[in-house]
């Protein structure tokens, strides 16, 4: 894919070519996310560098259910507990490459596998179905993590001087 330069709030974003800027929405680094079958609000890091989605979960099990695969958890929120332990189908296994400096001694497994289930989240006024994988984020500052190929489907820039700018999540 080619890629062109364009200056927006004097930050360089990379757009594909042929885009054009009025078609992008242009989104902060962080920003707050609506789960809205879950109706909770959550803090969102928007990485360019990641793929796929995760999402903040512990108690993660995996069972089956009229011979498909689900998943049972707990959303994981460091402020609020979420309280309802989720139940819902995996639509796929990602295999996440680990970092050099998180595989144990002694193992060489230099990937963990994600259950990974469909999600809407609003971001602005926009709503999306997206992929988000399960694990445990509780260590980290954001919840949810929104990668790529999610960020492809809201047609997002993403300006790294910019934080919240999309502000309360009003989808309807």
């Amino acid at each position: 894919m080619q890629l062109k330069m364009l200056a927006l709030f004097s930050s360089l974003v990379l757009v594909p070519v042929g885009a054009v800027a009025d078609d992008l929405t242009l989104y902060g680094v962080s920003e707050k996310a609506k789960l809205p079958e879950l109706n909770v609000e959550v803090p969102a890091k928007l990485d360019t560098g990641a793929v796929t989605a995760s999402l903040s979960a512990v108690n993660i099990e995996l069972f089956q259910r009229d011979e498909t695969d689900w998943v049972r958890f707990d959303l994981a929120l460091e402020d609020e507990p979420y309280g309802e332990t989720l139940e819902l189908p995996v639509v796929r296994t990602s295999k996440i490459k680990r970092r050099a400096d998180d595989v144990p001694d002694g193992q060489k497994k230099a990937y963990t596998s994600r259950p990974v289930i469909e999600m809407e989240v609003c971001l602005g006024d926009e709503r999306h179905t997206i992929e988000v994988n399960l694990t445990d984020r509780t260590a980290f500052s954001y919840p949810l993590l929104i990668g790529s190929t999610a960020l492809q489907q809201f047609d997002a820039a993403v300006d790294p001087s910019l934080k919240y700018s999309a502000g309360t999540p009003a989808c309807a």
